[in-house]
């Protein structure tokens, strides 16, 4: 992808939880800050890992080992298509919405008693999830634009 283009990406769903370790479910819209997705558990609980982000091509990899997962099913805050997150390098920024994030980790370990990994024996959130830093909050919805900046 060319600097500053979208190719695109897109937001498929965004997603909050009033409690950390579950599922997320999917909103029509959400603010974001620095600290992180407003309204979401995990606001403002680490200065790295802001707002978790999950390719739906990565989820589809899961779906073909018979799993039936919805967006948030990996408790990802941004559920995008047409970008390949896991190959962005820390540092790399990225328009979405109205909001400016700087990609600060790649990847997690799964946290004990992960659903998906107890039911398939592996799970893509820990090589294929990524996690940023909010720089410019702003409101984001599903169908944003992604940029590569």
């Amino acid at each position: 992808m060319k600097k500053d283009e979208t190719n695109g990406a897109k937001v498929l769903s965004v997603n909050i939880s009033d409690k950390t370790g579950v599922i997320k479910k999917p909103v029509t819209s959400a603010e974001l800050e620095p600290g992180g997705v407003v309204g979401d558990a995990h606001f403002g609980l680490s200065d790295i890992k802001q707002v978790s982000l999950l390719a739906d091509e990565s989820a589809d990899k899961m779906r073909r080992l018979g799993l039936t997962l919805d967006a948030g099913a990996f408790a990802e805050n941004i559920t995008t298509v047409g970008v390949n997150l896991a190959e962005l390098p820390i540092g790399a920024r990225l328009r979405i919405g109205e909001s400016l994030h700087e990609v600060s980790q790649i990847g997690k370990e799964c946290h004990e008693g992960c659903a998906i990994k107890q039911q398939t024996g592996t799970c893509v959130m820990p090589t294929e999830g990524i996690f940023t830093r909010v720089i410019e909050g702003g409101a984001i919805k599903p169908g944003d634009a992604i940029a590569v900046l």
